[in-house]
């Protein structure tokens, strides 16, 4: 299972809708895990517009970012880049 650790922005932002990331099947029997790190751009209306990977395995960033791709967050005045963090544990 992976678990987000941190959400932050200057201008914090309410998540109202999360899917979690699968976790790629061959890695998990690999026992391959890993830490993705991403940052995201979300419009005024709430919406994931684009992810940018700042670190992590590809085919686990490939994961994470299908996942908050469907995030959905509070409408705001304006976009907010924020960064989230996910732990893929193949013992979980």
């Amino acid at each position: 299972m992976a678990l987000p650790l941190f959400a932050e922005s200057k201008t914090p932002r309410k998540l109202v809708y999360r899917e979690n990331p699968g976790y790629p099947l061959t890695l998990r029997e690999a026992h391959i895990g890993g830490v993705v790190r991403l940052e995201i751009m979300i419009s005024a209306k709430g919406n994931v517009d684009s992810v940018t990977a700042l670190g992590g395995n590809p085919v686990l960033v490939e994961a994470a970012s299908a996942a908050v791709r469907r995030w959905k967050y509070t409408p705001a005045d304006a976009e907010t880049k924020t960064q989230v963090e996910f732990t893929f544990d193949p013992k979980h």
